[in-house]
């Protein structure tokens, strides 16, 4: 019996999408792009889940240049990987402040081997976007942002999330980061029916950019929210 962690790493080693979304919005996909990431996959991945045991899955939106999109784990950056993982990467150094939320909360559930053995992380879209914006920069883009890509990317959201349902992922209830994410959620799991219920937390992002003063509260939060009084 394959373990969850073969599941996870086989299941993002055959992302793809391939619709065509114009010319000012790309996919970004970090698990085909980068030899390092893959790497990264696998070791965080038979790190902490070589098991078979059933775990509740959190849902961010998409992946980010400088977390997932960078080191392939959802909320992860290069310190956190080190620090709170204990696996080294020399060649990619990245930074994301939404990692050091993720992880000061981690570490106040239990820490990352406690934390790991009972969720799994991912994103509602398992692969990111970025858009040209009026300056020709490329940025992050939500799969939500725009009508039309929501209606592109919707069909391949609910594909994925099955796929990962199917790693042992406990369907009674999910826990979804942002309370925007969460009105697209809503729309989607009515339609799919694929979580019984859904908590949602302030996304980490928000937390950070807008209350960092109130950064304990929204950790406590968190903790009891996921069951961990």
């Amino acid at each position: 019996m394959a373990t969850f962690a073969e599941k996870v790493i086989s299941f993002h080693k055959n992302l793809s999408f391939n619709d065509d979304l114009g010319e000012n919005i790309q996919v970004m996909n970090p698990f085909t792009e980068n030899e390092v990431v893959l790497e990264i996959l696998e070791q965080f991945y038979t790190k902490f889940f070589s098991d078979t045991q059933a775990r509740n899955i959190i849902l961010g939106i998409n992946p980010g240049r400088l977390g997932a999109g960078a080191t392939g784990i959802p909320f992860t950056d290069t310190k956190r990987l080190s620090e709170a993982c204990g696996i080294e990467t020399a060649s990619l150094q990245t930074h994301e402040p939404s990692s050091v939320f993720v992880y000061d909360m981690i570490r106040a559930y239990g820490g990352s081997e406690k934390f790991y053995s009972k969720f799994y992380i991912n994103s509602i879209c398992p692969l990111g976007f970025i858009e040209k914006n009026k300056k020709g920069n490329w940025v992050n883009c939500n799969y939500y942002d725009y009508p039309q890509l929501f209606e592109s990317t919707k069909e391949f959201i609910v594909s994925t999330l099955r796929q990962q349902i199917a790693f042992g992922i406990d369907t009674s209830v999910c826990y979804i980061l942002g309370k925007k994410n969460a009105q697209f959620f809503k729309k989607i799991n009515e339609e799919a029916q694929l979580f019984d219920s859904f908590v949602v937390f302030d996304h980490p992002r928000y937390i950070v950019q807008y209350k960092l003063k109130h950064k304990e509260a929204y950790i406590a939060q968190y903790v009891k929210g996921l069951g961990q009084v």
